[in-house]
Formats: structure tokens, sequence, C-alpha cells
């Protein structure tokens, strides 16, 4: 596919009538179909200008602090361009206005793709600091990312992966895992059970067709009293039950503390100690806080991670031509960061 240029390259192209997808693909994102319309503008003038060849220096910086991702992305847009590029590790915390990524070459081989690399860079981070907010919560406890369905499944696995980098212990898109190289995490939806009509003929079925090896996990709040659904489980799997979840509807009222407090209690009453309690729905920092000290052993997480803010991202032009410049409002030249390392 031609890369982005010029003005005149928006002519050129033709969207098909059997596309089905409408977001971006690898392509058009390399090629700099995504860009902001001005930046090619601005190649043109640069270019009829003789100064699209001029050496710059850029630096891309956060307007409040996170935990950095999406530089892998970046790094891959960056790599066939006649660039020098210096960036903080992905997964590293950083602070508002910190240099995070630097860049240095002609213009004319990087300008195009700024609107991709601050897209890539403000998304990832931003659901990473969410997840990290969401591990602090848990603290020694573990929580999977369950927000797939709440964003567009093109960038699903990029939201899931942004969420294990941050601190999730794992997730629940089948395609993120493969990324990451790790099993996705994820037991049996509401749908199963309301399909069979009960949910301990589910769970015996689920027993006896799953390997030994997988920790079964079985959602308790479909039809009965969790409790009572809960002690119906146990009783039937015994030892192999690794765990039961709760997943109440905010219609009555979620998951609330006092009813992690009975299960938990009912549980060890009825010799079944070593049976975890699972927590989803609706969780967020301050939630998962109060069901842990009720007793939860680890949570789901979906909505608090993929609805998180993306964290702006700017990239200003430092140096032109290696003297230092700035638009008004800030310090001409490099901004010095030790933790920035030589990845292109």
């Amino acid at each position: 596919m031609k890369h982005m240029t010029s003005l005149e390259d928006i002519k050129d192209i033709k969207i098909s009538k059997e596309r089905l997808i409408h977001s971006s693909n690898h392509e058009e994102i390399l090629s700099g179909l995504t860009t902001d319309v001005y930046f090619l503008r601005t190649l043109d003038i640069l270019r009829y200008m003789k100064l699209d060849t001029e050496i710059v220096t850029a630096e891309i910086f956060a307007r409040k602090p996170g935990i950095f991702v999406g530089i892998e992305e970046v790094k891959n847009m960056l790599k066939d361009k006649a660039v020098e590029v210096w960036a903080i590790e992905e997964g590293e915390e950083f602070e508002a206005k910190d240099t995070l990524v630097r860049i240095k070459g002609p213009y004319k081989e990087f300008g195009v793709l700024e609107t991709a690399m601050l897209g890539s860079l403000a998304s990832a981070s931003g659901w990473a600091t969410a997840a990290r907010r969401i591990k602090e919560a848990c603290g020694e406890k573990t929580f999977l990312c369950f927000g797939a369905r709440h964003v567009h499944p093109a960038v699903a696995p990029v939201m899931e992966r942004a969420a294990l980098i941050g601190g999730a212990n794992g997730v629940s898109c089948v395609l993120a895992a493969k990324i990451m190289n790790i099993e996705a995490s994820g037991t049996l939806p509401h749908a199963a059970m309301l399909i069979a009509g009960d949910t301990l003929d589910v769970a015996k079925v689920y027993d006896e067709v799953t390997p030994e090896s997988h920790k079964r996990i079985v959602l308790v709040d479909t039809f009965k009293d969790e409790v009572e659904e809960s002690l119906r489980i146990a009783k039937a799997l015994g030892d192999k039950l690794f765990g039961i979840r709760l997943d109440t509807p905010s219609e009555r009222g979620g998951v609330t503390p006092y009813l992690v407090r009975e299960l938990r209690s009912k549980l060890d009453i009825n010799g079944y100690n070593h049976v975890k309690i699972f927590v989803s729905g609706g969780l967020t920092p301050e939630k998962i806080r109060i069901l842990s000290e009720a007793g939860a052993d680890s949570f789901g997480v979906g909505s608090y991670i993929s609805g998180a803010p993306a964290i702006d991202m700017t990239m200003d032009i430092k140096e032109v031509g290696g003297e230092a410049v700035a638009k008004r409002g800030r310090i001409p030249g490099i901004v010095e960061n030790s933790k920035l390392k030589r990845i292109l």
C-alpha cells in the first residue's frame, strides 16, 4: 500500500463496497491513512519550501502520570524509517511532562505517523494505568481482565495486552492471550446455565469434560440464592471444585460484602474451606478493597479498565537543524530523562 506523503494521495484512496469492518488494518495504519489531514498539508508546504528533509528532534510527553504502554507498536511504525528513536521501557511508570519518546531524523520520515503514534501510546497507557490501580487494590490477590466486550473488537487485544502489562494476572480475549503467549482465562457464562436450565447439571458436565489441570470455577447466581447454589455445587464436585464466581447483577444490588462474608462462612462450616470466591461485575478499586476485606479471593474486572480514559500524549518539535526550538509556553530544546534508551 502506498505511503501517504501529500494531500494528492487522498484522491487515490478507494474504499471497497465489500469492506466489512470500519476499523483500520495494519497496512492502513503503517501507510499513514489514519493521520490527521493537516500533517499531509504540512508535508506539502515543507516540500515546497525544500524543508521536508530538515533534521528535527521531536519528543513525546504525557499530560498526567501513568504506566507506559504502546511503544512496541510505535517502534514497528518507525523501524523502516531513517530515524533514531529513544524511549522509556514498556511498563515503566512515568510522571506528567516526562519525556517518554524522542525521535530524530528528517521530518518527512515520521511526521505523518504522529497521529497513530500518539493514539497507540495514549490508549494503551490509559488501559495499563487503570489495570495498575486495580492491582494496587488487589494487593497479593489476583484479577483477570474481562474488558474485551466493552471495546471495539479491533482494539480488544490491545486493551487486554495493556491490562496484563499494567498488572492483570490473565485475560479473557483469545487473541490477546495468544499475542502474550499465555492461556486465555475464563469459566462459563450465564448463557450455559440458562440454556441447560440448571446450574448443577452444567457444573457436573463441566467437570466431566474438562481436563484435570483446569481449575473448575462455577458461576452461581443464575437461578438460585448464591449461597444455596454454591453449597449444591460444592457437594457435587467436592475437592475438584476450585472456586465459585459471584456476578450478582446491579438490579439485585450487585455483589455485597455481606454476601461474600455469608458465603465464606457457610462454605467453611460445611467443610469447603478450599473453595475460593471469585467476584465480578462493575468492580472498581474501591469495591475490590471492600470485597477483599470481606473474604473475596480473586476478581474479574472489565469496564473499569476498558473504559479508562486515554492519557493525552503530545509530540513537540524540540530541535530543528540542531538548534533548540519550542512553541510559546514550552521550554526550547530537548528535555532529558535518564530512563530513555535507544530502541532504533
